[in-house]
């Protein structure tokens, strides 16, 4: 059964009514989830965790809000403790560490930037010092910047959106590399932008291409290891990022064009990241697995 939340009603699941948000932007990027409303659904009451994580030590990048929120829940449910880093979303980060411990998870803070080679050694470094071990990498950090014209692109954006999506997926597995042991577990966000495209989003869709290649080429050299990498690639989803890179007007349409006529809620993306994290996928590396709302796309 399909639990009924407030901003999926009966009639929204069941005739698939579309689902339209009110016009609302933040100014900065990666945005705050505490001011937008409606705040997206991280948590489904209706998931009862069976201990697919038991024991397990997870870093979630971008693990403040979004979909790094919920899949923090989820893996607390599943009886893992997580290390959350965050870039300066502080109210949101406290809100997921206090929604963990909730479900009797414990929840590590490190605030920092990415983007900076020397922080990832970091991140590394403070969660070995709380809980001794890592077994999974999550790298969810993301930003995007709406282009009408690849003219408009500057060589400002075109860094920034290079060292924020795909610089730190080498900086944190080079660092927790010599740390993860045969049956740890790497899987990144990558997008349904890497395969369909995006007129707006030039920039940030090569991004997410190259996350699907670093997937492929990482399990490969990782997989005598023992350690596997997927990742998983999302369609529109109600996220802080979302308002805070596209304006108030486009808001109100966002996700209409997918086949559910809607957006999709953090919480339906996370029991994908719990698969490919836990042992029910031990024959599944190198993959992408879409959830995007019914968008059909080459993989």
């Amino acid at each position: 059964m399909i639990p009924m939340y407030p901003y999926y009603s009966e009639e929204t699941v069941c005739k698939q009514v579309p689902i339209t948000f009110p016009p609302q932007h933040q100014d900065r990027q990666p945005g705050l989830e505490y001011l937008m409303s409606p705040a997206p659904i991280s948590d489904n009451p209706g998931y009862k965790g069976s201990g697919k994580l038991a024991g397990r030590v997870a870093i979630i990048t971008g693990g403040d809000s979004g979909i790094g929120r919920a899949v923090a829940i989820a893996f607390a449910k599943e009886g893992a403790d997580v290390a959350i880093v965050y870039l300066y979303e502080r109210e949101d980060a406290v809100a997921t560490q206090q929604m963990v411990a909730k479900y009797g998870g414990r929840c590590l803070l490190i605030e920092g930037d990415l983007r900076h080679p020397a922080f990832s050694p970091e991140v590394v470094r403070r969660t070995l010092e709380c809980y001794g071990k890592i077994d999974i990498l999550i790298l969810n950090q993301g930003v995007q910047y709406p282009q009408q014209s690849i003219m408009g692109i500057s060589d400002e954006q075109l860094e920034q959106t290079y060292r924020t999506n795909i610089f730190p997926m080498f900086y944190m597995v080079r660092s927790a590399l010599p740390h993860l042991k045969p049956g740890s577990a790497i899987v990144s966000t990558a997008s349904v932008t890497a395969y369909a495209g995006a007129p707006l989003l030039v920039d940030y869709s090569s991004t997410k291409g190259a996350i699907v290649s670093f997937t492929r080429s990482l399990s490969l050299q990782l997989v005598k290891k023992g350690i596997r990498v997927n990742a998983v690639a999302p369609g529109p989803i109600w996220t802080p990022l979302i308002v805070s890179s596209y304006s108030a007007e486009y808001v109100k349409t966002f996700g209409l064009e997918t086949p559910m006529k809607r957006a999709g809620q953090p919480f339906e993306l996370a029991p994908t990241y719990v698969y490919l994290a836990s042992d029910d996928s031990s024959f599944v590396t190198g993959q992408v697995l879409h959830v995007n709302g019914g968008i059909m796309t080459e993989t």
